[in-house]
Formats: structure tokens, C-alpha cells, sequence
């Protein structure tokens, strides 16, 4: 028996080196993350060729012989006519925002313009698929600034909306030369909304005071706390109407041909009322748009990453873990219960 303890003393001896390695490999990479927080890097996916190798693929097991052989000599053949003109073909970069509240995709979507604007030319194309319901006044009058400078700088600037654009959204969206859309996007709600609830009588009822020290008369109008005043209601409805007229000046800068009165309520439409009151200029999907310009032109998907830390991957992967579980949890429930 002398040699089965040796043998397990051998053995945490060589678990308590590799427990040690593990943990100097995970504070290198800690390191390492937190050395290179908030960087990032652009790929660049050429989208001529991944739908090329898509029809290859399908056209190897649709075609026969001697149909998969002519299609290959004549795909050569674009192929030379496309390298000899390669220079003077116009080209498309595809950006993506999809946007929250904060308009998170903010910071992807300025380095991502910063780069393309290095290269585009006057006859090439920028095509921003924006998918936004709107949010934060402030973070969206920035993520639709860096849009105008595409507008300044002279490129072709074609917005391309599926789901919704909407509110902040849609303050996006009219920038573009031309907006696309598919027939059941929701587009408009060229409006503003400001709500908060108030818990003055809830604090009062339980003898709990609240003090609230301002400078300047309107400093604080509406409060989450404080008693608010018929005079601060009004103030903070000034405030909204002020902000709802900029906004409505902005779309008109962008769309003069747009009846901003008669769109400027709030209202949210699909794509084809869209297209009716000049909210949009063509029904087609970014799918469409991008499968017919792949004949006359090359098409380059741009997407800014940013690395994420050790500690953020593992708070990500905990996260998505905690909700399938939950998610499971409720299905089983309403499995239980409602079926």
C-alpha cells in the first residue's frame, strides 16, 4: 500500500503545478485585457466573394457535370474582366448599427466611418444598415453627426432600414441620400417623450423628508422626489417642445421634399405608408439592395470589434448561462401551466 501513497502524493504534487501554472497564465491574460481595454480592430469581409462561394456551393450539388463546367469557365471569365478593372470599379462598404437606448453602437459606427472615409472615393458608396427604435437625445444627435460627415465629405450615402427606424432612429436615417426599406419597416415617430415617476406623497405619507439645494431657477424642474410645481411642468414641457422643434428642423435640412408638419407627430408608419409621405424613397430589403450591386460593383463589410476583457467574456458567458436558464425555467412553466 506504501506505493499507492506515493503515487497519490506524486499526484497532487503535479496537480499543485499545473493549478500554478493556470493561475500565472490567467493574470498574463488579466494583464493583458486590462492593458488593451478599449481597443479594438476593423474586419473587413469582401461580400462579392462570400456570395460567390455561397453559389459555389449550392451550384455543386444542384448542376451537373458538364452544367458545373461551363459555369466555372465562365466565371473565369468575369474574373479576368473583373482584375482588369478592378481600379475603376466603384465600390460599397456595408456598416451596421443596431441601436439601443444609450446608442451603444456609437463607438463602433465613428471608427468605422474614420476609416472608410480614408479611402471612399466620390463615386463609391457608404450603406449603413440601421436597425434603431431611438433613445438618449444626446447620444443620438452624435451617432447622426458622424453620418453627416459622410454627407460632407462628398460619398454617396444610402440608408438601408429592415426592422425600424424610428425617433432617434429615424433622425439617423433622413441623412441618407437615399432611404431604403422594407415593406413592413416602421419608420417616423418624429416626436419626444420624457416620463419619470414621482414619489413626493410616498415619502410624505411615511414622514420622510427630502431636501433638494439648486442654483439657478431651473436647475431642477421635474423630480423624482421633490414636490414638483405647476411652474416646473411647464418649463420641462418648454423644454421638450424646444427639443421636438430641432429635431423637426434636422429632418427638413436632410429631406426638404419631406411635409415635416404632417409627419412630425409622433406617429410611427410602415414602410409603403412610409414611401407615401416621402419618409423613404424605395421598398427594397439591404438583402436586395446589396444582391444588385454585386454585378457593377465591389462590396466591402466593415465592422469595428472591440476586444473584450478576460473578466468581461467570463461576466458574458455567466450572463447568457443565467438567462437560458431562466428562459428554460419559464418554459417549462408555461408548459405546466398554460398547455
Amino acid at each position: 500500500m506504501e506505493w499507492m501513497s506515493e503515487y497519490g502524493l506524486f499526484l497532487a504534487k503535479v496537480m499543485t503545478v499545473l493549478l500554478a501554472v493556470l493561475a500565472v497564465m490567467l493574470m498574463v491574460a488579466v494583464s493583458r485585457g486590462q492593458r488593451r481595454r478599449g481597443e479594438g480592430e476593423l474586419q473587413v469581409t469582401p461580400l462579392n466573394q462570400r456570395l460567390e462561394r455561397m453559389s459555389d456551393r449550392l451550384a455543386a450539388s444542384v448542376l451537373s457535370r458538364p452544367g458545373l463546367k461551363q459555369r466555372n469557365r465562365e466565371r473565369k471569365r468575369l474574373d479576368k474582366a473583373r482584375e482588369k478593372e478592378a481600379e475603376s470599379r466603384p465600390r460599397v462598404y456595408v456598416l451596421d448599427f443596431h441601436g439601443d437606448i444609450k446608442a451603444s453602437a456609437l463607438e463602433g459606427l465613428r471608427h468605422e466611418i474614420t476609416a472608410v472615409l480614408e479611402l471612399a472615393r466620390p463615386k463609391d458608396e457608404i450603406l449603413v444598415r440601421l436597425e434603431s427604435g431611438g433613445g438618449m437625445v444626446h447620444a443620438y444627435g452624435l451617432a447622426a453627426a458622424q453620418l453627416v460627415r459622410v454627407r460632407e465629405a462628398g460619398i454617396p450615402l444610402v440608408v438601408s432600414v429592415d426592422k425600424v427606424a424610428a425617433s432617434g432612429g429615424y433622425m439617423m436615417a433622413c441623412i441618407g441620400d437615399r432611404i431604403l426599406a422594407a415593406p413592413f419597416a416602421m419608420l417616423g415617430s418624429i416626436g419626444v417623450i420624457a416620463q419619470l415617476p414621482n414619489f413626493n406623497r410616498l415619502l410624505k405619507k411615511h414622514d420622510v423628508d427630502f431636501e433638494m439645494l439648486t442654483a439657478g431657477e431651473y436647475k431642477r424642474t421635474l423630480t423624482l422626489f421633490g414636490e414638483n410645481t405647476e411652474k416646473g411642468r411647464e418649463k420641462f414641457q418648454q423644454d421638450l417642445e424646444n427639443i421636438h422643434k430641432l429635431f423637426k428642423e434636422f429632418v427638413s435640412r436632410y429631406r426638404p421634399e419631406l411635409n415635416v408638419g404632417e409627419v412630425a407627430t409622433g406617429e410611427v408608419w410602415f414602410g409603403s405608408e412610409a414611401l407615401e409621405r416621402s419618409l423613404v424613397d424605395s421598398l427594397i430589403t439591404s438583402d436586395q439592395y446589396i444582391s444588385s450591386r454585386v454585378a457593377d460593383a465591389d462590396l466591402f463589410e466593415v465592422h469595428f470589434v472591440v476586444r473584450k476583457r478576460l473578466q468581461e467574456k467570463l461576466a458574458g458567458s455567466l450572463s447568457t448561462a443565467v438567462d437560458r436558464l431562466l428562459l428554460t425555467w419559464l418554459s417549462r412553466l408555461n408548459k405546466q401551466y398554460f398547455h
